[in-house]
């Protein structure tokens, strides 16, 4: 077993002590005794040192390269030290649901491809990482302000404005990198969607197919948790993804341990508020004695509660009955304290002002608390046909007719370009289309119209800007779809409001030459 590095300076000696206190306490979740649980965290806890002073050296000489802040770091070097373990025939030291999660095909999302590893922790890295430990002291660790602020030097004052925009590009980061990822034709069709439903201050309800989609496909549902970061749900998110297996039983065990030293301060406060009593310095001698050995317990307190077992099994709530297998997050899959992550948002009509928006807030975190580093970009970007979907053959179409009626076939024109109209959904007074334009001609820019026949109305839309006058609609391309190659494929959809008929659009124009629908 090696021994605990020795810190360098006092610097590293507080990033020492700030994350040895979190290795310990997953080592004993990880771990099927104490004993186990000491040597677990001292090996990982060594690793964590050896790869936190790696990129420190690799960042001093002009080479950076995304990695997560220093705690969550080393408690992913936790996971990998116990799948050593594992492989070196040590299993017997680790807990039983661990030693099952570890040679499960979950386990293999944290270790495999970059584009399928949990969202969470692929946005996490994408962060600065002064933002991403913002992120996971205040979300994870549960700190107050005031201690998030002094750790990493910030205005107090300023902490929650921070961390509100913090939470704004964590989502960014997010979206791009679900849309990045490698995803079945069912959970590519509702990416769009759910990237619209779940935007800050969307009146847009989840349809009912999009809900039943959550509560079967994990992957999604993980997303959703992530693209909702200010609904209460991203420190589950961010433990449950990043972690792995005992995510939500360790954040748990950072609530508690977060309250009761909370809860300290507090009785600390209250006991010494009234001055100092008026017998004689004698009487005042043993009443500080006093609160130095109540401080004292109420720190060992903390300590214990937060290395406690709970929820009436053995160890944790991650050590379940026989039988019960671990979801992604370490969650047991009828773990009634786990946070749902698929609720609807309220039913609402969807304003028609609001439209999609390329979410470019890197230069955000380059202005903040004297920032000067620019945000880097992911490590990949959505593509013009992120929605993916089938697309019609490129090619040229011969004449066609255009109205009411007429199945919305575009009139001939310079047959340079072809559009798919798909009603995916459709309910009450509501309805969702996913557009796909095939153009021979190479695309600088785009420009997409059409007309309503029956009064439909532009709501949610997503990889488009698109405006509304009367039944005249135009979507415009994003920033980041603007560049279409000869014969490729461009899309984007929206949600719409539709009363007494919702017809087949016409009279559809690419660039205000016309298109054929197909």
């Amino acid at each position: 077993m090696p021994d605990l590095p020795s810190p360098k300076d006092a610097t590293e000696a507080a990033l020492f002590a700030e994350c040895w206190d979190a290795v310990l306490s997953y080592a004993d979740l990880c771990t099927a005794g104490s004993g186990a649980a000491g040597r677990l965290a001292t090996e990982a806890f060594a690793a964590g040192v050896r790869e936190v002073r790696a990129a420190e050296a690799g960042a001093s000489r002009g080479r950076r390269t995304p990695r997560l802040p220093s705690i969550p770091l080393t408690l992913t070097a936790v996971r990998a030290t116990a799948a050593s373990w594992e492989a070196d025939g040590l299993g017997d030291r680790l807990d039983p649901d661990l030693r099952l999660w570890l040679n499960s095909d979950q386990a293999a999302r944290w270790t495999g491809p970059p584009p399928r590893r949990p969202l969470a922790l692929r946005a996490l890295r994408d962060l600065q990482e002064p933002d991403a430990a913002l992120l996971w002291l205040a979300e994870v660790e549960a700190l107050p302000s005031t201690v998030v602020a002094r750790r990493l030097g910030l205005d107090p004052a300023r902490v929650s404005e921070e961390l509100d925009q913090v939470r704004s590009l964590f989502r960014d980061r997010c979206r791009r990198n679900h849309l990045d990822s490698p995803m079945d034709t069912e959970c590519r069709r509702y990416a769009g969607l759910l990237d619209a439903v779940t935007r800050p201050g969307s009146a847009a309800g989840t349809p009912d197919d999009l809900s039943r989609h959550l509560a079967t496909c994990e992957g999604c549902a993980q997303a959703a948790a992530c693209l909702r970061p200010h609904r209460g749900g991203l420190p589950a998110a961010l433990a449950g993804g990043v972690i792995g297996w005992g995510g939500q039983a360790y954040l748990e065990r950072r609530r508690r341990a977060a309250e009761v030293r909370l809860g300290a301060r507090r009785s600390a406060a209250a006991d010494t508020g009234g001055g100092e009593p008026q017998e004689g310095a004698a009487r005042a001698r043993v009443v500080r004695g006093g609160l130095l050995v109540a401080a004292v317990a109420l720190s060992g307190l903390a300590l214990a509660v937060s290395m406690m077992p709970f929820g009436g099994s053995a160890n944790d709530t991650t050590r379940g009955e026989a039988g019960n297998q671990p979801v992604a997050d370490g969650r047991q899959a009828d773990d009634p304290a786990a946070p749902p992550v698929a609720e609807p948002l309220p039913s609402a009509p969807v304003p028609a002002s609001v439209s999609a928006v390329h979410e470019s807030s890197a230069s955000g975190a380059a202005t903040r608390s004297g920032r000067t580093n620019p945000d880097p970009e992911p490590q990949g970007t959505a593509s013009a046909t992120a929605d993916g979907g089938d697309s019609p053959d490129p090619g040229t179409d011969g004449p066609g007719t255009g109205g009411p009626g007429s199945g919305g076939q575009g009139s001939a024109g310079t047959g340079v370009c072809r559009v798919q109209y798909d009603l995916t959904n459709q309910w009450t007074d509501g309805f969702q289309v996913k557009v796909t334009v095939t153009t021979a001609r190479s695309l600088d820019t785009w420009s997409l119209a059409w007309s309503f026949p029956d009064g439909q109305q532009i709501g949610q839309t997503w990889d488009a800007t698109v405006t509304q006058n009367g039944s005249r609609v135009t979507a415009t391309a994003t920033d980041y779809n603007k560049s279409v190659p000869a014969d490729g494929t461009l899309s984007f959809g929206f949600l719409g409001t539709w009363h007494g008929h919702n017809s087949t659009p016409y009279d559809f124009t690419l660039n205000g030459h016309s298109c054929a629908a197909v």
